[in-house]
């Protein structure tokens, strides 16, 4: 029997109030290994990335779609490895940032954005450069546990693919 009165106002009519932001942070390693880092105007190294877009576009997809807007790389989407989620909190909003790594096999980075990024630089791993973006620190971090890399703190959900590389909620890509 249904209890439910007959004049209760429908749910969700109203959507919810924005609670996070969804982002993605690029690490694209080279053929000698290396990682490209950009030197922001205020003062930070950072990787390139940035907000997913909102209209159904797919972690993978923003990676490349930032990439080639802030360095003018290109990749494909079938050639980037998301491999995990982090999660913090920013000014009462919460910040999920998405890991991705790519490896490029030829080209060279650009400034596009030069009111943001004043040059792109290839950096060994072991070498990094400081201060990272955090943001940036998290996710190589998360890439590469071993290199003890200094980060705000954050959630981290590690994100892989089945045995054939598959997803093993939804299959192939």
């Amino acid at each position: 029997m249904d209890t439910t009165p007959t004049d209760a106002p429908p749910r969700n009519t109203r959507p919810p109030l924005a609670q996070a932001a969804l982002g993605v942070g690029v690490i694209v390693q080279d053929a000698r290994g290396r990682v490209l880092l950009g030197r922001h105007h205020g003062g930070t190294w950072e990787l390139p990335g940035g907000k997913v877009d909102p209209t159904h576009e797919s972690i993978a997809a923003a990676a490349v779609r930032e990439l080639r807007e802030e360095t003018g790389l290109e990749v494909d989407v079938a050639d980037v490895t998301v491999f995990a989620m982090l999660h913090d909190v920013i000014g009462g909003i919460n910040r999920v940032s998405m890991g991705a790594v790519v490896t490029l096999g030829s080209g060279s980075p650009r400034v596009t954005e030069p009111h943001l990024i004043s040059s792109w630089q290839w950096t060994s791993p072991d070498a990094l450069p400081g201060p990272l973006f955090g943001p940036s620190a998290q996710v190589l971090a998360a890439w590469r546990p071993d290199l003890a890399i200094e980060h705000p703190p954050a959630h981290l959900l590690t994100v892989s693919a089945g045995k054939d590389g598959a997803c093993p909620v939804t299959g192939p890509a």
